[in-house]
């Protein structure tokens, strides 16, 4: 059985690397944007935590909707029609835009919620321009996520990657620029790290068109689109698959994002060490959704071809190389709690050194708790592309909310409030949402895939 499974690793690492890259290019992006702006202090390190907890959401609803697109061009390649490929690309397009701009302006509307969060005021007030600014930058986002998951939808994940390094590279040179004012330009702290952001998300979305445009295979695809016929029932179908995707992300985004509004109830330094903990963990997670979307790809495939036992072998061949990632990732946060907070801070600014320590000590109790659920985390997630792939939606979104708002948040809010534990009991409650999720995951794909194999 192992051996059935190790031979599908490197196939599946072969789809997953460039998948992994690119959304670790997206953690990346926030990654930079922490370090430079700790460098300024913890107020807007926290600041840049607080705007971004709006966009993460307004983002996990435009890229989870965007994920419909991949397995309906996987079963369109499977199927041999590029026809249908098409169209679901043109489509996607147009819901994609259309989501973007609706999300841009749905936050622009809840900004004045910071004001009554008990959030820190000096947060607060930093966060209210950089996150005006964030926030646009997600209808760029959102068109590129469509381009993105058309292309891994034809097996072709390396040109997502290849867009996500250079707006990294965009991001990080003007973020040197403009929030330190280096080399005459204004020093703009931490508005200077939001437009950043900003223009490399349009950067990304103008060269992965660019570089699909440039192949021959390629070019009928994403070229000579009549957006003046719009065809219902695509949309329906891209709709019924992505708005329960969009919901399943939302819930497992949303209540990370709670995380961060507890802890900024606790104080600046506990929300600063909660971003710290939970960017370290984004960056590890974007392993599992690399793995995901090769689950969602090759099971997608298979659909296509009805070929249900191969589906099910293949499937659980990257549950089980997730598996032994995940236990890597567990060690590496046991062994460098300590050492990984480092990174974010300036250890030798004795203004701010008593506001270090303590953001550093609360950081490594996160990373303890981060390390135990890595495991439920991975697995949770790649089973959920290959559910995705069988374009199964409705049941996996209703056991994401138990998951996480029935059985996480309740323990998260009790235990981050009302304990001893405080920014520990809050990822507590995160570390018992996953592993729920996992679980029922597992057992619904457990169901369906016995179910097909036998009809």
């Amino acid at each position: 059985m192992l051996q059935s499974y190790f031979k599908e690793f490197r196939y599946n690492l072969k789809l997953a690397y460039p998948v992994i890259l690119g959304m670790l290019g997206h953690t990346f992006v926030a990654f930079a944007d922490n370090i430079m702006v700790g460098q300024l202090g913890t107020a807007e390190l926290a600041a840049v935590s607080l705007g971004n907890s709006f966009v993460f959401i307004a983002m996990s609803l435009g890229i989870g909707f965007s994920t419909a697109i991949t397995p309906l061009v996987a079963e369109a390649d499977g199927a041999g029609s590029k026809t249908d490929g098409k169209s679901a690309l043109k489509h996607g397009l147009v819901l994609c835009t259309g989501l973007g701009l609706s999300l841009f302006g749905i936050i622009l509307l809840c900004k004045p919620l910071l004001h009554y969060m008990k959030q820190p005021p000096e947060v607060v007030e930093l966060a209210i321009p950089y996150l005006e600014l964030v926030a646009f930058s997600l209808v760029p986002l959102i068109i590129f996520q469509a381009f993105k998951q058309f292309s891994e939808g034809l097996s072709q994940t390396k040109y997502p990657m290849y867009a996500t390094i250079l707006a990294n590279v965009v991001n990080i040179v003007i973020n040197y620029l403009l929030i330190f004012g280096s080399f005459g330009f204004p020093k703009m702290g931490i508005v200077g790290a939001a437009i950043g952001t900003l223009v490399s998300r349009f950067i990304m979305v103008g060269y992965i068109w660019f570089l699909l445009k440039r192949k021959e295979k390629f070019e009928a695809y994403v070229t000579g689109f009549n957006f003046r016929v719009i065809e219902k029932k695509v949309i329906k179908k891209i709709v019924s698959l992505g708005f329960p995707s969009a919901l399943q992300m939302f819930f497992e985004v949303a209540i990370f994002t709670a995380a961060i509004w507890l802890s900024g109830v606790l104080g600046k330094n506990a929300q600063a060490a909660n971003q710290i903990a939970l960017n370290l963990s984004s960056m590890t997670f974007m392993v599992g959704m690399g793995l995901s979307v090769a689950a969602m790809i090759r099971v997608g495939n298979q659909k296509g071809l009805q070929n249900f036992k191969e589906l099910r072998r293949i499937a659980e061949s990257i549950f089980f190389l997730t598996f032994l990632s995940e236990i890597v990732f567990a060690a590496v946060f046991l062994i460098g709690r300590y050492w990984l907070p480092t990174i974010y801070l300036d250890v030798d600014d004795v203004v701010n050194q008593v506001d270090n320590t303590e953001v550093i000590i609360i950081a490594a109790k996160l990373l303890l708790v981060s390390a135990f659920f890595q495991i439920s985390d991975g697995i949770q997630v790649v089973v959920l592309g290959a559910l995705r792939g069988l374009q199964d939606v409705k049941i996996p979104t209703l056991i994401t909310f138990i998951a996480y708002w029935l059985i996480g948040f309740p323990v998260s809010y009790y235990f981050g409030l009302f304990s001893e534990y405080k920014s520990t009991g809050i990822w507590m409650g995160l570390l018992l949402g996953l592993t729920a999720s996992a679980v029922m995951l597992y057992i619904r794909f457990n169901y369906l895939t016995k179910k097909l194999i036998k009809s």
